[in-house]
């Protein structure tokens, strides 16, 4: 009886300890952070909130598919509320909680991005931006400053290319916002491109936010068309109705601040608009991917319609994943090294890839055309040739 008592409690004691050495190893792996600063409230979040959501969504499609590396991801998701300084503290707040965070993503406008990078720079973090075009950026930034968007450049010179020959324009009025660091290198942009074309601008104005007085004021010289740099959606359609007003009845052509959903379905009488963007997902599109897209968005995020900003955002978290996988690890270091070696990734907003030496992608530009408040594509194109930074 005594043998068999001993036995038992060696059986009682293996069977202890291989249920601890069980629990061990189910413990769930520690997930990889990626840090992404949007501005979700302010002017700002027209554009940001779509691509927040975007970047949520893939991020829950990788998890959903087993993880990156065998972890999950988390995405910590910060509001930079439309302003530099509050950028600036989120960005470094992020990066205090969560030190060993391999890249962050986000954020829409030139001014905002230099805020949230500066402080990624000084920590040596890749920041990838989903939707600020300014090309001068990298420099700005001397570092881990990536674009997963075309530059202002590329998309001005498309407008240009565009308006020569599908509006078989020659002459053109340029109207653009001169608080807005985007807007003064969009209208620049566009003006060099349209010039080498045999183009001629015939007027200039500029506005600011808080006064577009300077567009209705007469005389305003007869031009083809009207380009029109503005900051932002709701600051583009004001624009674009104080011109109407004015009685400039000619086709308005301005850049991807125009593409945002609510602002023009309020107004179905407005004809002739059309703006470059990045991407179209209509649902009339018949493109494989942007359809896979839109339906994989309106089961995640179903009171809302996909835009352009929206797959930006969904591509930059994508991106910076696929860094992270193909560095194999998330050393910050490494990640930032396999971004700028990826070549041939198959984003909803294009292909992109970085030629050698560069931090910015070579991506086609999508023109659309508003119509009744709603957006129709026209066409996508590379242009032939564009202005250097």
């Amino acid at each position: 009886m005594a043998t068999s008592a001993r036995i038992a409690t060696l059986l009682a004691a293996v069977a202890v300890g291989l249920a601890c050495r069980a629990t061990v190893t189910t413990r769930e792996p520690a997930p990889i952070v990626l840090g992404a600063v949007y501005n979700l409230t302010g002017r700002q979040a027209q554009l940001d909130v779509p691509s927040a959501q975007g970047a949520r969504l893939a991020v829950e499609e990788v998890n959903r598919a087993g993880g990156l590396l065998g972890r999950p991801v988390q995405l910590v998701l910060e509001d930079g509320r439309s302003e530099t300084a509050i950028v600036a503290e989120r960005t470094a707040d992020l990066l205090d909680r969560f030190p060993a965070v391999p890249a962050l993503i986000g954020l829409s406008d030139a001014d905002m991005v230099l805020a949230a990078a500066t402080v990624a720079s000084q920590r040596q973090r890749l920041f990838l931006t989903s939707g600020a075009t300014s090309p001068h950026l990298p420099a700005q930034v001397p570092g881990p400053l990536y674009l997963a968007c075309f530059g202002d450049n590329v998309q001005a010179a498309a407008a240009a290319e565009w308006a020569v020959q599908d509006l078989s324009a020659r002459t053109a009025a340029v109207v653009f916002d001169a608080s807005s660091s985007t807007a003064r290198l969009l209208h620049g942009y566009f003006q060099t491109r349209f010039s080498e074309l045999g183009g001629r601008v015939r007027w200039v104005r500029s506005f600011t936010r808080d006064d577009l007085s300077a567009l209705g004021r007469p005389p305003l010289p007869k031009a083809d068309f009207v380009f029109l740099a503005a900051a932002d959606p709701e600051q583009a359609l004001a624009a674009v109705l104080r011109l109407r007003e004015a009685g400039v009845t000619a086709p308005i052509l301005g850049g991807d601040a125009f593409d945002a959903l609510d602002p023009w379905s309020e107004h179905p009488e407005l004809t002739g608009i059309y703006f470059t963007t990045h991407a179209y997902l209509g649902a009339d599109s018949a493109a494989p991917k942007l359809i896979a897209f839109r339906e994989s968005y309106g089961r995640a995020f179903p009171e809302s319609a996909p835009d352009a900003f929206a797959a930006l955002g969904y591509d930059a978290a994508r991106l910076a994943m696929a860094a992270i996988a193909r560095a194999g690890n998330a050393d910050p270091r490494e990640v930032l090294r396999a971004l700028g070696e990826i070549q041939g990734f198959e984003g909803v907003t294009g292909t992109i890839g970085y030629p050698a030496g560069s931090r910015i992608p070579l991506k086609t530009v999508t023109v659309l055309a508003i119509e009744a408040g709603k957006r129709r594509l026209v066409r996508q194109l590379l242009p032939s040739h564009v202005p250097p930074p």
